[in-house]
């Protein structure tokens, strides 16, 4: 049977406030702990006035010590910005706090504009380009494996523990599936960008892994947007919102707030707005139950995987949380 997880970007509600948002995440992960979702997965990104957290880390040991089984991890942490030492010892504090429950996803965009990235890099230099090697750092940080020969040779990430967070690397671009492969670390690709691709790359990637210290095959999932009710005129209505949230943002315009419905329903939509949405509907799931399970498993044959995470933004949370308790009754994940 396909696993589930969730990925959540704590978006403020129009109405609402940041503390609402964070309020909101926290039930939504204790509601995914007892419905029986695989992983919660949290993001990051600077300066946004509409999305209510930017250091995961932080974010993850509330949301762990607030759920008993469900694994807790970041979508992503935008490694280029960091060390990876103390990425390494971030994470190996939180998997000694919670064994067996933490997950460190790791991206290299910059999460946010220039002036935030700047700000984040200030007196120091980073570039995209050391992103390789900040990976194999933390593999030999996690392993207690740092070379002889290595800059920092002896060099312990604290705490000694005998487990370690799982690895994956996010994107979603075939560059990289490829880096992802070569190192043999699990793959997800971010579907619900709207980028298109991923179903090539993430056979790329599972065509030329090579088996490393992290894993003996490849591991692949995809994040997709799902809006789920018990009718599709429902399900259509509170999609609304994150399809006028993404038309929004690909007109760079910034925002405050996750729309509402009725926001999003009484927008003065342009023709060419009305087009753009049309394309934006292909990768989307958005239906009845049985109607998102169909469309799911058949996204997960396409990715060649046995788990997807699910990107619910729709404005109003107890049908967010129904979006979620449907997909899980149709699924039997408990």
């Amino acid at each position: 049977m396909l696993k589930l997880g969730i990925l959540d970007q704590s978006h403020i509600p129009e109405g609402g406030t940041a503390q609402d948002a964070l309020s909101h995440t926290t039930a939504l992960a204790r509601e995914a702990d007892k419905l029986g979702y695989s992983r919660y997965w949290v993001s990051e990104h600077h300066a946004s006035k509409m999305l209510a957290h930017s250091s995961p880390e932080v974010l993850i040991a509330h949301l762990a010590a607030n759920t008993s089984r469900i694994r807790v991890g970041s979508g992503g942490i935008m490694l280029p910005h960091y060390s990876a030492y103390k990425v390494a010892e971030n994470f190996r504090l939180l998997e000694a706090l919670h064994p067996g429950r933490i997950d460190l996803g790791l991206g290299r965009a910059p999460g946010g504009l220039p002036l935030a990235t700047r700000a984040l890099q200030e007196g120091k230099y980073q570039s995209v380009e050391q992103y390789p090697q900040q990976i194999l750092d933390l593999i030999d940080y996690f392993h207690d494996s740092v070379p002889a020969d290595h800059r920092f040779a002896g060099l312990h990430a604290a705490p000694t523990i005998s487990t370690i967070p799982e690895l994956w690397l996010l994107g979603s671009s075939g560059e990289s599936a490829r880096l992802a492969a070569m190192m043999g670390a699990s793959y997800a690709f971010a579907q619900f960008f709207g980028t298109p691709g991923g179903v090539e790359a993430t056979a790329r990637y599972h065509d030329q892994y090579q088996p490393s210290i992290l894993g003996d095959k490849p591991r692949s999932m995809a994040a997709v947007t799902v809006s789920c009710a018990e009718t599709t005129e429902e399900a259509e209505q509170l999609a609304s919102s994150a399809s006028l949230f993404f038309l929004l943002l690909m007109q760079g315009k910034e925002m405050t707030s996750l729309p509402s419905v009725k926001t999003a329903l009484s927008y003065p939509y342009t023709e060419f707005d009305r087009e753009r949405l049309r394309q934006s509907a292909s990768w989307r799931v958005v239906g009845t139950p049985d109607q998102c399970k169909e469309q799911l498993l058949r996204l997960a044959e396409q990715y060649r995987t046995d788990e997807l995470l699910v990107v619910s933004s729709i404005h109003d949370f107890d049908k967010r949380v129904q979006s979620y308790r449907l997909l899980a009754k149709a699924f039997d994940l408990a």
